[in-house]
């Protein structure tokens, strides 16, 4: 798993096991005292995400010269993991602000426009947001409907941006849109801060679950946008943009990690603690069942999911990986988190048991950063074309 090491390996290394008991102290003191309250409040945790950017976390894979932790990809797998254990909006918020934005303008920019914006969204200073998806183009990004006019040494932006993830709270937007040039509609991204004229924070949505996350709706109304912000050069949005949703399905996974080894430790918990029938819950071959698969499945999708890290970090393709990973472990979330549920009986319905979050957080997997229907387009695509 290390990236100094020629052959994939699953098991941690010694400094990833202090990493990961270091993420694990942080989460269980920084948030899990505040997970409920946060939820039903829908509140988004600004002091905590502060303190992530104290320890590092916001800036985890980026390099020590732009203030950033000079973490491997693998690192922030275990960041995700341990985090989203806890609570999973915290580590959608994290998902968003790194493995899409800060992604995107790290891989992209040039050396200017680094030395302007990374460093403080890697410390924390600034929160970051990628806005690709609109109210009619969602996997369907030929449908995009916004537009930036160049006029002269800016471009001018309109256009609406859907479900975008720390959208009220963040400073700086990496925003895809489209760049008309001799009839050709081309896909081009550009750098906006919150504080040009015309970006405005439309509806918050009230959602099913991540619900300390924010999710917000943004408009851009005549935005004058400088030339140098646009991240490469026009028409080269969309590639961009594929490139970066690759390296974010490895965090949803990441995350989706997070869910299941949190449903399997609290159905263990609670099966040895809860007596039916004069024993206890644990000793009945159907609950032994369930957590004997959701425990064979979790090692199938931390095996999935660290093998896509491992690829990204030593410079080799990981799309196909990173989708495997990316289905396999939403998808297992989900199925996970019922299970949990049923294991809890009665009790797993209650807000105040973990397990019944973690049922509503884990939808939202299949769904953001790729539907499960378009990771299996894109792993056929790969099979297809390697035949």
């Amino acid at each position: 798993m290390s990236e100094n090491k020629n052959q994939f390996n699953v098991s941690l290394n010694e400094e990833q096991s202090i990493l990961q008991q270091s993420v694990r102290q942080f989460a269980e003191n920084e948030i899990k005292p505040f997970v409920l309250e946060l939820d039903e409040a829908q509140k988004f945790p600004i002091d905590i995400v502060e303190k992530m950017g104290n320890a590092g976390f916001l800036g985890a894979t980026i390099p020590e010269q732009y203030d950033g932790s000079g973490m491997s990809i693998s690192d922030f797998v275990i960041i995700m993991k341990e985090i989203s254990k806890i609570d999973a909006s915290i580590g959608l918020i994290l998902a968003a602000h790194h493995g899409l934005c800060l992604s995107h303008l790290f891989s992209f920019s040039n050396e200017e426009q680094k030395k302007k914006y990374i460093p403080e969204l890697a410390t924390g200073k600034k929160i970051g947001a990628w806005c690709l998806t609109e109210p009619f183009s969602g996997s369907d990004a030929s449908g995009m409907k916004s537009r930036a006019v160049r006029n002269g040494d800016h471009y001018i932006l309109n256009g609406t941006k859907n479900f975008i993830t720390n959208a009220s709270y963040a400073s700086t937007f990496v925003v895809i849109c489209i760049v008309e040039n001799e009839g050709k509609k081309q896909h081009t991204a550009f750098i906006v801060e919150k504080s040009y004229e015309g970006v405005s924070i439309a509806k918050k949505e009230n959602k099913l679950g991540m619900r300390a996350s924010d999710t917000a709706q943004v408009v851009f109304s005549d935005v004058k946008v400088p030339i140098e912000n646009r991240l490469g050069e026009e028409g080269d949005g969309f590639k961009q943009s594929l490139k970066v949703l690759d390296g974010g399905r490895i965090g949803i996974a990441a995350l989706s990690l997070g869910i299941i080894e949190g449903c399997l430790e609290a159905s263990i918990k609670y099966a040895k603690e809860r007596n039916q029938f004069g024993k206890s819950l644990s000793e009945f071959q159907a609950t032994q069942w369930k957590i004997a698969d959701m425990s064979t499945q979790l090692e199938a999708a931390k095996f999935l999911t660290f093998q896509a890290a491992y690829l990204k970090d030593n410079g080799k393709p990981f799309g196909k990986e990173a989708s495997y990973a990316k289905l396999f472990a939403s998808e297992l979330a989900c199925s996970a988190s019922s299970e949990a549920i049923q294991i809890h009986g009665g009790y797993g319905y209650i807000k105040e048991f973990p397990v019944e979050k973690f049922y509503r957080d884990a939808k939202l997997l299949t769904i953001g950063e790729g539907t499960s229907e378009i990771q299996r387009l894109v792993i056929a695509r790969y099979l297809l074309n390697e035949i």
